[in-house]
């Protein structure tokens, strides 16, 4: 019985990991949502994104496979008056959707919380089978 609490735990603790990186990786995102270049024609923030492993270990552990960068178009705007602005009044804008960053960001938030209440859960039950070796 204690090997399948501790693999819970594994599996729990491996899952709050890669989602505290992704969480890492949205906030960037929404953070830098708005984040020009700081010269005319330059490229503003890219947005990154998160790759998880499709298949788990034999530990079974939830790994973060790569962080990259999106390569969707940025947006692009008029404003000539623009620090950033190229030649034709231009500005580059992250290629950040302020929607798609939220869901992932509620995904990430219940994902972590899921598997926080795994260690928990495990925890108790730990604590009850500690206290009947005891009796």
């Amino acid at each position: 019985m204690l090997d399948s609490l501790q693999a819970s735990l594994t599996v729990a603790s491996s899952g709050l990991e890669a989602q505290s990186t992704r969480m890492r990786i949205v906030s960037e995102n929404l953070a830098n949502a708005t984040s020009t270049g700081r010269t005319a024609g330059a490229d503003p923030y890219q947005r990154k994104t998160i790759t998880f492993d499709a298949a788990m270990d034999r530990a079974s552990s939830a790994k973060v496979k790569e962080i990259g960068v999106d390569t969707t178009p940025y947006r692009v705007e008029y404003e000539p008056g623009h620090p950033a602005a190229d030649k034709a009044g231009y500005v580059k804008l992250p290629n950040v959707n302020m929607m798609i960053e939220m869901a992932d960001m509620r995904e990430v938030n219940r994902s972590y919380e899921a598997n926080l209440q795994v260690v928990k859960q495990v925890r108790s039950m730990l604590g009850m089978t500690i206290d009947l070796l005891r009796n």
